[in-house]
């Protein structure tokens, strides 16, 4: 007896219960209905994605090959589309999530317009994109399992029995499209409380991992641009334990929290530690500053000083009023702030560098599992590289250490097309595909995301329509480009309608109404021109 099956025993009995008055209730159709709706709230999706992630961090323990991916999305239907290409084409979904990017709503989801991402937009638009991700993904399983119970009927009406037995395994081994969200909370938004509030609704909208930086909330900047300003330990601490009250408050006790440093692009802070005895934590993040050592005679009114082992030392500040810290103190910055993270509560660390490159992050990992052994990360393969750039210069430096003859390239113009088909091109993307293979085996890379990856497909995708459509193609460009590789390639976009639930809303009419429902898939329905 199977979930499916037993639902429908079950409904059956309760059906009884009620007498004639439930005639018109078809126990299976229940059974249906329930089966594609298996989420009922957000808190659900949450705990049910928070065990797969937690499952999935022991795996990569015990095994670094196995890694975990992302694409970050900013609507609930490229969402949706994304899992369904996962699913089609890879069959499963396992190690594979969603990531949601705060640049993505700031640039496409707020009601202000496209803002840079500076904490600016609405933070409730972060938890109404987890809630719009959730249920466009529920309504893809709603969807997948209605033409299994359309196929179902059709085999049971051919009494075919070999294909009904089939088409129950796939209904009751259903695999949800369902997976797991990487929730991006900025600094934030704001003081300890909050970031506790916003934390709390992404939650309780199916979060079950949010990743939080260690910036000035008032700040905050994009991890690859200027001007980023970090704050004292103690100051994240306090966030990181605002984001795991609401996991505990509201149960979901294996919530998983993303510790970022930005402190390898971050050279100023908003304001010195407080330090209570030498050595503490908030004497080593002043320790990293810019100061020069005075004597008593040389203070100026409004000064402060920092006392250390009885020298009197200036910090360095700048007309904004924020400190400096010395150059070159970046990576000592960023270890320091991820084993502290990972000391108070966070679960993975998440290293915002300025390029790709394996051995750097390497280093940083390896001192930081002398502390924490086995101290994981969230890795971004950020659009903001020139990856071509980046790995062709990785390749030259690598021919020229080999003692090769690199006369026939530029180095300072490996991006022209010129070099696509030769040794270094081919050995420059070589080194591309195989980073995040390499990344996870060598430095500690859990998980692997693009963070804006479907802002640029649109726009490039919209582009090549743009392009051909409004130029001599006319209509070709589009049945030519799209509809066409939409067909030959299985896309289920191609039937639109049936996409946005045309279909599953006349299986509802028929149990609602039985033979007097008014359908919209009938014979004159041009979909048809599809099936």
């Amino acid at each position: 007896m199977t979930a499916y099956q037993d639902d429908i025993h079950a409904i059956e009995a309760l059906t009884q219960q009620h007498g004639p008055s439930w005639d018109a209730i078809d126990p299976e159709h229940v059974a249906r209905m329930r089966a594609q709706n298996r989420f009922r709230t957000g808190l659900e999706i949450a705990q049910y994605t928070a065990d797969i992630m937690r499952r999935d961090m022991a795996e990569y323990d015990a095994d670094s090959s196995l890694y975990t991916q992302s694409l970050g999305v900013w609507h609930g239907f490229i969402g949706q589309q994304k899992l369904i290409s996962i699913k089609k084409h890879l069959k499963s979904t396992n190690k594979r999530y969603l990531y949601l990017s705060g640049w993505m709503v700031a640039a496409l989801r707020s009601e202000f317009g496209p803002l840079p991402d500076q904490s600016m937009h609405e933070k409730t638009s972060v938890p109404a994109l987890i809630e719009e991700l959730y249920t466009f993904l529920r309504q893809a399983d709603a969807r997948e399992l209605d033409l299994l119970f359309t196929q179902l009927d059709e085999a049971r009406r051919a009494g075919d029995e070999t294909a009904v037995e089939f088409l129950q395994s796939q209904i009751d081994n259903h695999e949800t499209h369902v997976v797991p969200i990487i929730a991006d909370i900025d600094a934030g938004f704001g003081n300890p409380e909050a970031t506790y509030l916003l934390a709390r609704k992404m939650i309780e909208a199916g979060a079950c991992a949010i990743q939080i930086e260690n910036q000035v909330s008032d700040e905050k900047q994009c991890g690859h641009q200027d001007g980023k300003v970090t704050v004292p330990h103690e100051d994240f601490i306090a966030k990181l334990n605002a984001v795991r009250y609401a996991f505990l408050e509201l149960g979901i006790d294996n919530g998983i929290i993303v510790a970022r440093t930005d402190s390898l692009g971050a050279g100023l802070t908003q304001k010195l530690a407080v330090s209570q005895r030498p050595g503490d934590l908030g004497d080593q993040y002043n320790s990293f500053l810019d100061v020069e050592e005075i004597t008593e005679d040389e203070l100026s009114d409004g000064d402060v000083i920092i006392r250390r082992e009885g020298r009197l030392l200036r910090p360095k500040r700048l007309a904004s009023n924020l400190y400096q810290f010395r150059p070159g103190t970046g990576e000592d910055r960023v270890v320091l702030d991820c084993i502290t993270s990972l000391q108070n509560g966070a679960d993975l660390l998440w290293i915002e560098t300025e390029k790709p490159h394996v051995e750097q992050i390497a280093g940083m990992v390896d001192r930081i599992r002398e502390v924490i052994p086995n101290a994981k990360l969230v890795y971004n393969n950020s659009p903001s590289f020139n990856w071509t750039l980046n790995f062709r210069q990785q390749a030259y430096d690598l021919l020229v250490e080999e003692g090769r003859d690199v006369s026939g390239y530029d180095r300072g113009e490996l991006m022209s097309a010129q070099y696509d088909d030769t040794e270094l091109g081919r050995l420059a993307d070589e080194k591309i595909r195989s980073f995040q293979r390499d990344g996870s085996a060598r430095a500690g890379i859990f998980h692997h995301l693009i963070t804006l990856p479907t802002y640029h497909t649109a726009a490039l995708s919209t582009d090549d329509l743009a392009k051909g459509y409004f130029g001599d193609e006319g209509m070709l460009a589009y049945v030519q480009g799209v509809q066409r590789r939409e067909i030959r390639e299985g896309i289920a976009t191609v039937k639109h309608q049936n996409m946005a639930g045309s279909d599953i809303g006349d299986t509802h009419k028929e149990y609602f109404a039985g033979d007097a429902a008014l359908k919209a898939g009938g014979q004159h329905n041009t979909m048809n021109q599809f099936t």
